[in-house]
């Protein structure tokens, strides 16, 4: 009997029911790492080009050669599409600010709402798979003790004709039905540490961005430039997303 037990006995001991919670349990395993191997390294990268980026974009000699220069570092795209809109809004007012609907706004509040537009892009973009994460950590341990309660049920039915129940032929098939439980349980605790750990990087992120933001604003309003991009925290032109 105990040489019978293990994952290949309940496997093929179990019915649809039981194979269709196995399999979305996998399904679900392997799209939250998905997630989490993307997002992370789409972290790692937005982190490492942010010095690099910020420093070759104020070193520019001019405007254009800064948005090239820090396309050319920033390998994540997101402080170089941020420049692109902010520089693209600037020159959009100086050749059109004095006719159409748009007339009679000032320079200052064309950028700014351009930098704003780019910011929702760009929160939208980094948050994408987090709500997956969060419902994969939440939902996964329900999936499989309902696979336990199944597996336990499917056992005890097969067990319901026997003339002589023992403990051995109860505790075999209850033991292999709460596997699904543990299945659960290693599904859904890595998708809740890296939600909570891509979360706090996403912050950095739009922590980073937003000062940027506010520096690039400055400098196209004004025509000042920023000896060093501080990190603010986000609430001033990422208020509005």
């Amino acid at each position: 009997m105990q040489s019978q037990l293990g994952l290949a006995h309940f496997w093929s001991q179990g019915d649809f029911v039981t194979h269709a919670v196995a399999i979305l349990l996998l399904l679900l395993s392997v799209s939250s790492w998905m997630v989490i191997v993307g997002r992370g390294v789409w972290q790692w990268k937005t982190n490492r080009c942010f010095e690099h980026a910020m420093s070759a974009f104020w070193s520019a000699e001019s405007l254009d050669r800064a948005v090239e220069a820090i396309k050319a570092e920033d390998s994540s795209g997101v402080f170089a599409h941020m420049a692109a809109a902010g520089a693209a809004a600037a020159q959009a007012h100086a050749q059109h600010g004095a006719r159409g609907i748009g007339a009679g706004v000032s320079q200052s509040e064309s950028v700014t709402r351009a930098l704003r537009s780019q910011i929702v892009r760009t929160q939208a973009g980094i948050e994408q798979g987090l709500t997956f994460l969060a419902s994969v950590g939440s939902t996964s341990p329900f999936i499989g003790l309902f696979g336990t309660v199944w597996g336990i049920y499917h056992a005890l039915v097969g067990l319901s004709g026997a003339t002589q129940v023992v403990l051995d032929k109860v505790a075999g098939p209850v033991g292999e039905a709460l596997i699904m439980t543990a299945a659960g349980l290693f599904v859904a605790i890595p998708a809740v540490l890296a939600y909570n750990a891509l979360t706090r990087g996403n912050r950095i992120v739009m922590a980073q961005l937003d000062g940027f933001a506010h520096d690039l604003h400055v400098y196209l309003t004004t025509g000042a430039r920023s000896g060093s991009v501080q990190p603010v925290p986000a609430g001033q032109l990422a208020r509005a997303a």
